[in-house]
């Protein structure tokens, strides 16, 4: 009997897992759901998915994989737990952890469920953008994992290293923390560098004229989905505006030094913070 495995979510994310998992299981029904009509088509017309259904048509689950928006997962795990089956294990790709893993602290199948976060992606969304080999070399953090029933755990992890994914467990407050300041600040950045350029630059031929690649990988982010990135804010807005205050004063020091021609001071500063590129090394982009 095929076992059936069900993707919430046949965007970027959830796409390039089913493609992904259909190669893992090859004897499988790969089933989609979505609210998009047309994103259900389309998985369907690119193989992505063998077939789609409603929540409410989960039956005989082997796997449930979530990738939609975080406010979504919060309020659509709950009700897809109660169409598990003891041996079901369902996994969320939300980008933050804390709320989600809150809202099912007390669930009574508990234990099935596995709190991760691919740290994979791009600007593009949908399954137009779905690919194999997007997870690569990626890290996939797991959260709370002493929560989740061993044979689950061990389940993941050996489909995570068959997609040669490194495994990083944190508890749900680290990763949303942390996930603010090397993440959420770096959308918001990149948001916020494409509004400030267009704002002054009321001529478009400008920009494209004379915006180099340094700009063009800058602003790439500013590409990504307004919706999902305001939910992610949202749900992690305390991590957020933490995060967002130490980039102010940092802006604001670096404003103070060429104001001041402190040049020599600026340049000595700069050198400090080039020393990131020692540690982007050692991360596969």
């Amino acid at each position: 009997m095929k076992k059936n495995i069900y993707i919430v979510g046949v965007g970027l994310i959830g796409g390039s897992f089913a493609l992904e998992l259909k190669d893992i299981f090859k004897d499988s029904n790969i089933i989609g759901i979505d609210t998009s009509t047309q994103n259900l088509n389309i998985a369907k017309q690119k193989n992505i998915i063998d077939s789609h259904a409603e929540i409410n048509d989960i039956v005989n689950a082997f796997i449930i994989i979530i990738a939609v928006p975080v406010k979504a997962i919060i309020k659509i795990l709950p009700k897809i737990m109660e169409f598990i089956l003891p041996e079901t294990v369902v996994i969320d790709f939300g980008s933050t952890k804390l709320n989600i893993c809150k809202n099912l602290q007390t669930h009574r199948q508990r234990s099935n469920f596995l709190a991760a976060h691919p740290i994979a992606g791009n600007e593009f969304s949908g399954p137009d953008s779905a690919v194999k080999g997007l997870f690569t070399n990626k890290t996939m953090i797991i959260c709370e994992k002493n929560k989740t029933n061993e044979k689950f755990v061990d389940l993941a992890i050996n489909i995570f290293k068959d997609l040669k994914m490194n495994i990083s467990f944190m508890d749900p407050e680290s990763h949303d923390k942390h996930i603010a300041y090397v993440s959420h600040l770096s959308h918001i950045s990149s948001f916020m560098l494409g509004k400030t350029v267009i704002d002054e630059e009321k001529n478009e031929k400008n920009i494209f004229d004379m915006a180099g690649s340094g700009f063009e990988s800058t602003v790439r982010l500013a590409k990504s989905s307004p919706k999902m990135w305001t939910d992610i804010f949202e749900d992690n807005k305390l991590n957020v505006t933490e995060a967002l205050d130490d980039y102010i004063y940092n802006l604001k020091n670096i404003r103070e030094l060429i104001n001041d021609n402190k040049f020599d001071e600026l340049e000595t500063k700069l050198k400090k913070i080039n020393y990131i590129k020692n540690i982007l090394n050692g991360i596969n982009l």
